[in-house]
């Protein structure tokens, strides 16, 4: 398959349809809190606790509260469902997944010189699977009223006839893509034949009630590797800095399909329309943090995450097959082009996070924690910003993002060597108007059993969502109303060393 180039600015514009709209920009800069057993049995409310292996990428003092060298891998199940509503009609979608989405280590080195008033110091490095990408939606119902006819319309109005039949789809921008695809799979026709005319009309025909159907698919994981350094000043205090570097690998395969009984002898009878996205890059970011024990019980935390800076890059490709009448004769188009478009690479800014926790231990027997995280995505950039079409996407999400707050809270209660855990987690949508992106909510419990130098810790938690999917950018903007309940099962075993 031929791979070409675009350089020119409208190949930058054209990502306006794939990974850098706004619900992109959100997926790349949100965190699953996946982790170890305990800390997702917990609610990961762990910024004032430390002492786990996930906790280091809450507060990276965290691993200076360990007491002994310490190693750890978790395996998580994730059974996601998907239940979606379009135009009334209901349809599910389930997508199950295993993965080894937690993997660290910890090495304490204590100075057991009294007199000096800083204790130890630790080093750490850990990898979470900060969010999986493997999802199935699956959405179908009768449109009453808009054909997919209005998205290749919506490019295609405007452009020069021969702009479109001149030029192979390589040598296209993508707006002329859009076009060209709707041009030879015969869903349009031009309104006049003059090389320069701009304007088309709808082969589909008209009446509405147009049937259609759109399964997504997606694969892939934003991977978060912490190296993490912290050390013990005297009793009560504990200081942490992460270096944290991140790996984007994202997938979607998108199949579209729409039908029609309005007129059986001529036009666009059905027809079925598929692109990919193929995102892939890596990122930076910080984290500085800090642990008080205010007294042997209580306890404080405080971390501030840098911004993510991602550096990433957009491959795409589409299919189109349509089966058209004319005077009751039926013929097939397929429109095939076989290239992948390879777009230049860009750069995003996720939004910072400060966190701030408290929690309370009672009798070396129980805990309760809680943690509060403030986030603005209204400060999500993509870069160069002083490219027009960053420039207007940043104005944008400015707009229509807003302040996010998340509540974290854990309870843990000792009898002997058994550990009984509980949480819950609460976070709110990033858009001002949260119809878009439901807030999210999710409950956890899980227990653990210390066997001495192993430690073995199971965990399950419930997390629910709901947002609208619209099938695409323009044209066609209807969208589905999504819930999502998403149900995982998490095992971690610890080595003491």
């Amino acid at each position: 398959m031929k791979k070409i180039f675009y350089l020119a600015f409208f190949g930058i514009v054209s990502l306006s349809v794939n990974a850098q709209e706004i619900q992109d920009a959100i997926r790349y800069s949100q965190q699953n809190l996946t982790g170890t057993a305990r800390f997702r049995a917990m609610g990961g409310a762990f910024g004032a606790l430390g002492g786990d292996l996930s906790a280091i990428t809450i507060n990276p003092a965290s691993s200076a509260v360990f007491t002994y060298n310490q190693i750890g891998v978790t395996l998580s199940n994730f059974n996601i469902k998907n239940k979606s509503n379009y135009f009334g009609s209901s349809a599910t979608e389930r997508e199950n997944t295993f993965d080894i989405n937690q993997l660290g280590a910890v090495f304490v080195f204590e100075d057991f010189n009294s007199n000096q008033n800083w204790k130890k110091i630790s080093v750490g490095l850990n990898y979470d699977n900060t969010n999986s990408f493997n999802n199935a939606l699956f959405s179908a119902g009768v449109n009453p009223t808009n054909s997919v006819d209005q998205y290749f319309l919506s490019y295609a109005n405007g452009i020069p006839l021969n702009a479109i039949t001149n030029n192979p789809y390589s040598f296209l921008n993508f707006a002329e893509q859009q076009a060209y695809m709707g041009f030879e799979g015969y869903i349009f026709d031009p309104l006049t034949n003059d090389p320069s005319n701009n304007q088309y009309v709808s082969n589909v025909p008209a009446g509405g009630n147009y049937y259609q159907e759109n399964f997504v698919t997606s694969r892939g994981i934003n991977g978060k590797l912490s190296f993490n350094a912290a050390a013990q000043y005297k009793d009560n205090v504990y200081v942490g800095l992460n270096l944290n570097a991140h790996f984007i690998d994202y997938t979607q395969n998108s199949r579209f399909f729409e039908s029609n009984t309005n007129d059986s002898q001529n036009g666009v009878q059905r027809l079925r329309f598929e692109n990919s996205l193929y995102t892939y890059g890596n990122g930076f970011s910080f984290q500085l943090g800090t642990i008080v024990k205010v007294t042997d019980e209580l306890r404080a935390g405080f971390t501030f995450e840098s911004p993510t800076w991602f550096y990433l890059n957009d491959e795409t490709s589409q299919f189109l097959v349509a089966e058209n009448r004319t005077d009751g004769q039926s013929f097939t188009d397929v429109v095939d082009p076989q290239i992948i478009n390879i777009f230049p690479a860009y750069r995003l800014q996720t939004p910072g996070k400060i966190t701030g926790s408290l929690a309370y231990v009672f009798l070396k027997r129980g805990i309760i924690s809680f943690d509060y995280s403030l986030k603005d995505y209204s400060n999500m950039k993509f870069r160069p910003t002083d490219d027009l079409y960053f420039s207007d996407l940043n104005r944008e999400m400015a707009s229509i993002l807003t302040m996010s707050n998340e509540f974290r809270v854990g309870a843990e209660y000792k009898i002997k060597q058994l550990s009984l855990r509980g949480g819950y987690r609460f976070e709110e949508s990033p858009f001002k108007n949260s119809e878009t992106l439901g807030n999210l909510s999710s409950f956890s419990t899980g227990l653990g059993y210390n066997f001495g130098t192993i430690k073995a810790d199971l965990a399950y938690a419930n997390t629910k969502q709901n947002r609208m999917q619209g099938f695409f950018s323009q044209g066609l903007t209807d969208a589905a109303a999504i819930n999502s309940v998403n149900n995982t099962i998490t095992l971690s075993l610890l080595f003491e060393l």
